[in-house]
């Protein structure tokens, strides 16, 4: 499996989907990625591309024809990945469209992901080349689900996300039939820029913002302080997720979004849907910095 490493993380990636699996500390052996129990959710961070979320019907509409997409589109779990570069940092895996993708999604394309340590902080960076002769659409976004708690000693009630400065916004609120977004909010933040971990938080699935004004979200325990910070400056929506009553959270960034139940499933002016003219190159980067006081 590739792998990296230095004095404080070992990372693991599996080439199907060029899946991020493990951040694990070189030191204590702690797990802070969750490991894809199959009887709950059985991924660990899958990449989500050409698009986020459900598409009603799991079709969309391009130039007058339909196409199928299932939910995130189909580069998680998909067997094409090739590594592309490696270095004893940073190792780069590369999908490249093909015939039975075209089928799909009728767009020339190259889409690589590119991870890299540096000291407790993993970056995932992700390009998007078109090599087509028209405009390309698409969204991507990555899905790492966190172990939480970290200790089995501890509760998921212990822990809770602060973001990075005070939110006023609400969470919008999924079809829970169709997954797909409604005109709905939720207010769920406490203290201003908190939302405390519990159980049933997501019965009602996602919590997916729209306009927030961090771009960091800290995993902290009550007690012992910060686990881990997500920072997604690149990236325009986040979304918050896992099964009811599981012992993981994942922090999604976002360059995109499900559709909207009253969609006219066009591609081209789907929400959050991006652009990318033809031989044009696009490139969007998050990072997951553990707190070394969990590294000793």
């Amino acid at each position: 499996m590739p792998s990296l490493k230095n004095n404080l993380l070992q990372i693991n990636i599996k080439s199907k989907g060029a899946e991020l699996c493990n951040i694990t500390s070189v030191k204590n052996k702690t797990e802070f990625m969750w490991q894809a129990d199959p009887e709950i959710w059985g991924s660990h961070a899958p990449n989500l591309f050409p698009i986020i979320g459900c598409m009603k019907d799991d079709s969309y509409i391009y130039k007058n024809k339909s196409y199928h997409m299932p939910k995130h589109g189909f580069a998680r779990h998909n067997d094409d990945f090739t590594i592309k570069n490696q270095t004893e940092s940073s190792i780069t895996f590369s999908l490249v469209s093909n015939e039975d993708l075209f089928e799909m999604y009728p767009f020339l394309f190259e889409f690589n992901n590119t991870y890299t340590l540096s000291e407790n902080r993993l970056t995932i960076n992700h390009t998007v080349t078109n090599i087509d002769e028209k405009p390309l659409y698409f969204s991507l976004g990555g899905h790492p689900a966190f172990n939480c708690p970290i200790s089995k000693e501890e509760n998921y009630t212990d822990y809770y996300l602060e973001f990075e400065k005070p939110e006023n916004t609400a969470s919008y609120v999924l079809n829970m039939n169709t997954g797909l977004l409604t005109d709905e909010t939720i207010p769920v933040f406490t203290d201003g820029n908190k939302i405390d971990l519990r159980p049933d938080l997501f019965n009602e699935d996602a919590l997916i913002f729209k306009d927030l004004k961090s771009r960091i979200v800290n995993l902290k325990h009550k007690t012992n302080g910060k686990i881990l910070a997500v920072n997604f400056e690149d990236f325009k929506q986040l979304g918050i997720w896992a099964k009811p009553n599981a012992s993981y959270v994942c922090i999604e960034p976002w360059l995109g979004i499900a559709d909207h139940e009253n969609t006219d499933q066009n591609i081209d002016t789907k929400e959050g849907i991006l652009e990318l003219e033809a031989a044009a190159v696009f490139e969007a980067s998050y990072s997951i910095e553990i707190d070394e006081k969990h590294l000793v």
